[in-house]
């Protein structure tokens, strides 16, 4: 008897050690398909718009200078420069943002235990649009020429008045984050709480957006309301290279808290038996989620459901593990805003569809689905 149950322990630990593997490979070959398929998404991104430039034309563009020996010139002497100066920047800044999104929203379920959460639903989002709003409507009177001032870091122009708009996004996202943290109070709330309290939070920051669309001159007023529908066309080399190392090093820093996301899954007070500290964890996961989210939300506008949508694609396929979820997230959040926003520019070819509506046609579309499943039996 004590040899089949020693027998039988031996044959649990193999099928143990075989399922990680089993699954640790299926989230290696997830992990890759998306990186390809975001390399390939991304070139022919860069190809679509009112010029249509061709894949392998596309791809010239990009490595000609760098491989005169190995790769062609473009057929049209005119494709690198859309491909580089022009397009090259928003496919960037949609990588860039919808990574962004998606891993704020994927660490803000994990840390509120809520599957609605992500920085649309939160809040977040109008907050932060509305900081960025005040700065282009008020920040030339408050700075005056300082606003305008600029330095060149690396060829590229980088003015006050886009370092103010960060700014004010992040105080204000800062704003709403500490609103939804005092409703908190040091525990997690309801699911319907936190959801209502980010409706409250937006509808607040939509008011005074409402009211600076209102006491704005036309100029001023176009600029925010083509602004508030969420746009990659705002995108440049600077703009870049503002939003790239804040990105960079939030989505480190939150990978960085992965493991004990994963502790605070099994419940607050195993979490605090294994030395987590939640309240000062919880604190720091949200104001880097704002940190990234407003750093975007200052050059695109509001975009929502992109933090929602794909850390639960992800969950579905690979589980709730957030070291994997994080990256992971993160590529399809960027796979997600740049396939729409090409698809944005040849809706309505030659001129440019919102990114922001399409995000709300399909992310309200998925918002549903989830509810759906959530009244299934489904759970974070």
């Amino acid at each position: 008897m004590i040899g089949e149950n020693k027998s039988n322990i031996a044959i649990s630990d193999v099928d143990i050690v075989r399922d990680f593997e089993t699954s640790r490979k299926r989230k290696v070959v997830f992990m890759t398909i998306l990186v390809v398929s975001c390399a390939v998404a991304s070139i022919w991104a860069l190809g679509v718009g009112g010029i249509m430039v061709p894949f392998m034309d596309v791809v010239r563009s990009l490595f000609h200078n760098l491989l005169p020996g190995v790769v062609d010139p473009a057929s049209e002497s005119y494709y690198p420069v859309i491909v580089t100066s022009y397009r090259a920047p928003r496919v960037i800044m949609g990588l860039l943002t919808g990574s962004c999104l998606a891993v704020a929203g994927a660490s803000m379920q994990s840390i509120l235990k809520n599957p609605l959460a992500d920085p649309f639903t939160l809040g977040l989002s109008s907050a932060a649009s509305c900081g960025a709003g005040l700065a282009i409507a008020f920040g030339p009177a408050l700075l005056g020429t300082t606003y305008y001032m600029s330095a060149s870091i690396w060829g590229q122009t980088i003015t006050v008045g886009w370092l103010f708009t960060v700014v004010m996004a992040f105080g204000f996202g800062l704003i709403s984050t500490f609103i939804l943290l005092s409703t908190i109070r040091g525990k997690v709330a309801s699911k319907s709480t936190m959801i209502l309290t980010g409706v409250v939070i937006g509808y607040l920051f939509s008011a005074v957006l409402s009211y600076l669309k209102y006491v704005s001159d036309e100029g001023t007023l176009k600029e925010i309301t083509d602004w508030l529908l969420g746009g990659m066309w705002g995108a440049s080399w600077s703009s870049v290279m503002i939003v790239l190392p804040i990105a960079v090093i939030g989505i480190v820093l939150l990978e960085s808290y992965a493991f004990e996301l994963n502790t605070l899954s099994c419940g607050d007070d195993v979490a605090k038996n294994l030395g987590v500290d939640v309240k000062k964890l919880r604190v720091k996961v949200l104001l880097v989620c704002t940190m990234i989210s407003s750093a975007c939300i200052a050059f695109t506008g509001i975009i929502g459901f992109v933090g929602l949508m794909a850390p639960h694609i992800v969950r579905m396929i690979i589980g709730n593990d957030n070291r994997y979820l994080i990256p992971i997230s993160a590529l399809l959040g960027s796979l997600i805003l740049v396939c729409c926003d090409a698809l944005a520019r040849v809706i309505v070819a030659p001129d440019d569809l919102p990114v922001g509506i399409i995000m709300y046609v399909i992310g309200g579309l998925f918002f549903f689905f989830l509810i759906k499943r959530m009244r299934g039996g489904y759970e974070l």
